[in-house]
């Protein structure tokens, strides 16, 4: 959602229309979370996605139409049975709030802009039967709903969901008696990477693409270059651990040692499996492994801190090459930071798509005329 609202501010700037579609209610096997968001320019551009193309070209002619009269639309979109029919072919629903999303609509969102894109915690709060919406961050706002007394309610509605993990609430969370649905980004999620091997660029370069902020650190000046490593964030030349002890660690962050050497990895997993750092990962055969453990525990790390250790590092994918493993290492965080099993879907019952921090899709009462 941040890369959206960030175009959205984008073509503000330059007097671009817009039109924003939000699902507002899912039920069953819907394939996008209540809090999805996509947008459409008057332009004939488009960003984001809700369903994977199931919905998104009536979505575009329904978004033209809002654009036009600057009247939003609840619509529906249930399971089909037909070719000509539109509608989802997961056996689910969703509700989608199409509604006007111009400088007029929101504004004041050009001028966050940049704080946006640097990453600072936002909301997206959406009075569903109003088709009004405002962007809230810690110290600023976009949007009104046309009453100032809703506005200051939707604002500290907001602002109470700003920080920890990304976050969807949906009815029955009400205004007044209004539903709303408000979708809260936080800060991008952190990846320290330790050792500058050459392991590290793909895992550094794939991470970035997820939308992680990323921080390689090595010791040794000759291989801890932003020449090396141009995807990464921060470029660090120091002792891994520390650095680690100059990092304010939160749940959000993921720490991957590829350095398989005790001198830094027994003392930098100390602190590492002390913190509350979410994932937290060390590359070695299961030999080293073993050794590893047995070091850890003559320093004193107990048993309930070491099973948050992931070695060695990474999901069981047959990984050969670099980048092969660095999929096999965000698999393992994304699965951590997300719920899942990290097993195959096949051999797996149950709903496939899941809802923000592992849970099963929200259910928004929502009603379309």
């Amino acid at each position: 959602m941040r890369e959206i609202l960030h175009q959205v501010a984008e073509w503000h700037r330059t007097g671009v229309d817009c039109a924003v579609a939000t699902i507002v209610g899912a039920r069953g096997s819907a394939p996008c979370p209540v809090g999805g968001v996509m947008v459409f320019a008057d332009t004939g551009s488009v960003t984001g996605g809700l369903t994977g193309g199931c919905i998104e070209s009536d979505l575009w002619h329904v978004a033209a139409a809002v654009m036009a009269t600057g009247r939003p639309e609840l619509r529906r979109y249930a399971d089909i049975d037909t070719a000509e029919a539109v509608g989802l072919v997961c056996g689910g629903s969703i509700d989608v709030l199409v509604q006007p999303a111009g400088a007029r609509q929101l504004p004041g969102l050009a001028a966050m802009s940049d704080a946006i894109g640097a990453g600072t915690p936002v909301s997206l709060v959406t009075l569903v039967d109003r088709g009004r919406s405002m962007v809230v961050t810690a110290d600023a706002v976009a949007g009104t709903s046309g009453e100032p007394r809703l506005d200051g309610a939707m604002v500290g509605l907001a602002r109470a969901r700003l920080g920890g993990n990304d976050t969807t609430t949906t009815c029955p969370e009400s205004i007044d008696g209004e539903r709303v649905v408000v979708r809260s980004i936080a800060s991008p999620p952190r990846l320290l990477v330790y050792g500058a091997v050459d392991f590290a660029r793909p895992l550094i370069r794939a991470a970035t693409a997820l939308g992680f902020t990323t921080t390689l650190c090595d010791p040794r000046s000759v291989f801890a270059t932003t020449q090396r490593f141009p995807e990464a964030d921060e470029v660090v030349v120091d002792r891994p651990d520390r650095h680690l002890e100059s990092v304010d660690v939160v749940p959000s962050t993921s720490i991957c040692l590829l350095t398989h050497d005790p001198r830094f990895d027994v003392p930098t997993l100390v602190i590492a499996l002390r913190s509350t750092a979410g994932y937290v990962g060390a590359m070695g055969s299961r030999r080293t492994h073993r050794d590893r453990v047995g070091r850890l525990r003559a320093e004193g790390v107990t048993d309930r801190e070491l099973a948050r250790l992931c070695s060695p590092i990474g999901l069981d994918l047959g990984a050969v090459t670099p980048t092969e493993t660095a999929v096999s290492i965000l698999a393992e965080i994304v699965a951590r930071r997300r719920g899942g099993s990290g097993r195959a879907l096949a051999a797996l019952g149950g709903p496939i798509h899941r809802g923000h921090n592992g849970a099963p899709d929200v259910v928004a009462a929502a009603n379309p005329s």
